[in-house]
């Protein structure tokens, strides 16, 4: 789909980078994530918009959303192709991957596969070793306490660090020393991961850049429990200082679709303590967060930014939502803070939900664009705020749909939607296209001609941006 020449938008692609096809049972960021670019590019798209790329875990589905580290990349992006280019494998080390599908990915499968093959590349790495390497140790500020973690983690069985042994828990000092001695070979693989990471990535970043496309990344406003960000930092979050529990997790309360709300149950951020040493840490550790992540792409969307202006904090004894409050959050002082050191931050403000006018009033005031979904617009109501004439700013990224939803043509044909609903949507989209038009065009139409933004269709979504 092209640009509209009357305008300065520009369209792009929701995909995440495991869906893209490759014969290795998972999309990388080598050859597959090069031919979707190369795609984007002759497809005239402008943006290509990606989900969290941080370790996943099995104990939450591996679900890019609850990772173990906001900083880390995931090694099951990596691209065994690309560890032949650099002579690290040969052809033959990538022949045994099985149970793989193309419609799904395996990833107790891809995770051992990948593991294999890094290891045989660090083998084959640490004969000829290059100061980059060394180099990247020492500049990447996260990657110590994160290759800590994950020794720890395989030491202690794969148990969460509030169940480690207290001197590990609490990372005293000792016995953190002692482990860097004992378990170098391990710290060095995790950290030699990173490394691969990182320059696979910047070399997919490269090329994107060259095929004029635009990487769009993705913010989740909490991190995990059971994660290396908050083992390091402990004191930056509501937990119990002698368990390490926390004390308020996150969520959102109830609401028309469930009346129970969400309990997500990620730690608080201590945005309420007094200390202003506290305070400082939380705004540094923010400012690294979004520093990483602009390292990695051109622009970011902060998942669940109405938690910016107050946020729903639930006892964490609770088993729903309901009984949670709302407590105040930073709001506009932490992002200008973050300027400061970072300059204007490109930034795609999620303000789906429950958005008072107080987080409306914020999201303009720093001057980030919001998202309207056109899935959610036909409720019947004609003064629907995701109908795009009645969208009051151009300051908007508009999408068919996102991760969280059905594909167009399962929304359309789903049971949720009624007949009379079907014909609305099709009279709705359809001034310029035919009554045999398939829904998605139906609706990249209503994104692209009847609104002013930037627009999303996700691969089946695409953005169109207008700054």
């Amino acid at each position: 789909m092209n640009r509209p020449p009357e305008t300065n938008r520009a369209s792009g692609i929701l995909a995440h980078i495991t869906s893209l096809p490759s014969p290795f049972g998972i999309g990388d960021i080598g050859v597959a994530a090069q031919r979707f670019l190369d795609y984007l590019s002759s497809a005239g798209q402008t943006y290509w918009q990606i989900l969290p790329t941080g370790p996943s875990d099995e104990v939450f589905d591996n679900s890019p959303y609850m990772s173990s580290s906001a900083f880390a990349g995931s090694p099951l992006l990596i691209s065994p192709e690309l560890l032949i280019s650099d002579g690290l494998l040969v052809e033959q080390d990538i022949a045994g991957l099985k149970d793989v599908s193309d419609f799904s990915v395996n990833f107790h499968a891809v995770a051992r596969f990948k593991s294999q093959l890094l290891t045989k590349a660090l083998t084959a790495f640490a004969k000829n070793p290059t100061d980059a390497f060394a180099a990247f140790q020492k500049a990447t500020h996260w990657l110590d306490d994160y290759a800590l973690f994950m020794v720890l983690k395989e030491k202690f069985n794969n148990k969460p660090w509030y169940h480690w042994p207290t001197e590990f828990a609490n990372r005293h000092t000792k016995s953190l020393e002692e482990t860097r001695l004992k378990l170098l070979p391990r710290l060095t693989y995790f950290a030699f991961e990173q490394y691969i990471f990182a320059r696979q990535w910047h070399a997919m970043k490269q090329h994107a850049h060259h095929k004029r496309v635009r990487l769009i990344g993705d913010i989740p406003i909490y991190v995990a429990l059971d994660s290396a960000d908050v083992w390091a930092h402990q004191e930056l979050f509501e937990l119990d200082k002698n368990t390490g529990l926390p004390l308020l997790v996150a969520g959102v309360p109830p609401d028309y679709f469930s009346k129970t709300g969400q309990l997500w149950g990620n730690p608080i951020y201590r945005w309420a303590s007094p200390e202003t040493s506290v305070q400082q840490a939380l705004t540094t550790w923010w400012t690294n967060r979004l520093a990483a992540m602009f390292s990695l792409v051109d622009m970011a969307r902060i998942d669940h930014f109405r938690g910016f202006e107050s946020y729903w904090a639930v006892p964490a004894s609770d088993k729903t939502a309901e009984h949670g409050s709302w407590l105040k959050g930073p709001g506009e002082q932490l992002f200008r803070q973050i300027e400061k050191k970072l300059g204007p931050l490109p930034i795609i403000a999620e303000d789906l939900g429950i958005i008072t006018e107080a987080v409306t009033t914020l999201r303009e005031t720093l001057g980030y664009p919001g998202m309207k979904v056109l899935q959610f617009a036909f409720d019947g109501h004609p003064d629907n705020p995701f109908l795009p004439w009645n969208f009051e700013t151009s300051r908007c990224v508009v999408y068919t749909g996102t991760h969280d939803n059905d594909t167009t043509l399962g929304w359309f044909l789903s049971e949720n939607l009624s007949e009379n609903t079907r014909s609305t949507i099709k009279q709705s989209a359809n001034q310029k296209i035919t009554g045999n038009s398939p829904i998605h065009h139906d609706l990249i139409y209503l994104g692209t001609e009847l609104s002013r933004p930037a627009f999303h269709h996700p691969v089946a979504r695409y953005p169109w941006f207008r700054w």
